[in-house]
């Protein structure tokens, strides 16, 4: 086996983009394979926020995961590579006492992941009328996906194939047309639409975001909807639309645009008066996958909404295991098991 294994990843999503980035930067030759549909990665503001959902669960990566991806940033930007982003913290406001003891429930010592309680008087942004609390968590924010993701690919250092790929095996990609790709590994991270093409069934979620003329706060708010800046005025968003066992291209029906619109009025008044300038919508695909499946294909997917969350940390962590495997040698001290 030479010093520099050759490895062929499938997707130029965050997951695939992430898993070439750990990969170059562990001085593998890296070939992507993107077709280009990697819609939810191009999200223009996704949240970095560790606590999850109206339940506040928190993944036991998330405190990991979220300093991992702001080291990455970090990286990147320090490179040359334009990545918006902003590290102002998350403020999660929720409706009644109930639901702050289930956050609190869910919530690690403080000294593993900073928080504070709030009244709605006290928090650092106003808050529509309602709320009984709010979690700050200041070490979230908002990040440009498409932005970040751009940037992983090319500072990975890897030969991009423009191509889709039609099938795939341990040590082989056949792209459309027939022609094969060889490679030491393959690390399949197709996401939602390329699961979608392999005809794999899962959990499909549709969300969409409106595309607001200016940030309706200066910082990310989140229950059941989300506002946050963005690199050009700011968003507001959520993954509403019921699931689905198999993808389908997204759309926004009225009566979702309604719910949102009422669900962002809800959260906060700096949303009155702006102006929608466009959507983005995208689909994730959940039940995360990573690992080395018994065809011998490593895989990265189902990260559903947690992709610029868990994406880095995990994509790491995998790409330890492939060097480890390719290269017929232990993973090197402190590696981060793959999940």
């Amino acid at each position: 086996m030479s010093a520099a294994p050759h490895v062929a990843v499938i997707g130029g999503g965050v997951a695939g983009a992430s898993v070439a980035y750990a990969l170059g930067r562990a001085g593998a030759h890296v070939t992507l394979v993107d077709a280009g549909q990697h819609a939810a990665s191009r999200v223009p503001s996704a949240l970095l926020n560790p606590v999850r959902g109206q339940s506040g669960k928190v993944d036991p990566q998330a405190v990991a995961g979220l300093r991992r991806t702001w080291a990455w940033v970090g990286a990147l930007r320090a490179a040359g590579h334009t990545v918006p982003c902003g590290r102002g913290g998350v403020l999660r406001p929720v409706p009644d006492g109930r639901t702050r003891e289930k956050f609190a429930r869910n919530l690690p010592p403080g000294a593993e992941l900073p928080h504070t309680w709030l009244a709605p008087a006290d928090s650092p942004v106003p808050l529509a009328p309602g709320w009984a609390h709010a979690l700050w968590l200041p070490e979230g924010g908002w990040l440009d996906g498409a932005a970040f993701t751009a940037a992983l690919r090319r500072a990975s250092g890897a030969r991009v194939v423009r191509a889709r790929a039609t099938d795939w095996s341990a040590r082989q990609v056949t792209l459309e047309g027939g022609a094969p790709l060889e490679a030491d590994a393959v690390v399949w991270c197709g996401g939602a639409v390329g699961s979608g093409w392999a005809g794999e069934e899962g959990t499909y979620r549709a969300g969409s975001l409106l595309l607001l003329d200016r940030a309706s706060s200066p910082v990310a708010l989140s229950f059941g909807a989300y506002a946050a800046p963005a690199a050009s005025g700011g968003v507001l968003g959520a993954t509403f639309e019921a699931p689905t066992p198999a993808w389908a291209p997204p759309r926004l029906p009225l009566g979702s645009l309604g719910w949102l619109l009422d669900r962002g009025l809800a959260l906060t008044p700096g949303l009155r008066g702006a102006q929608v300038t466009g959507r983005w919508s995208g689909t994730r695909l959940s039940e995360l996958r990573c690992g080395r499946g018994e065809d011998g294909v490593w895989r990265l997917a189902g990260l559903g909404s947690k992709g610029f969350l868990l994406g880095p940390l995990l994509a790491q962590g995998l790409a330890g295991e492939v060097l480890a495997h390719v290269t017929h040698r232990p993973p090197a001290p402190g590696a981060l098991p793959v999940a």
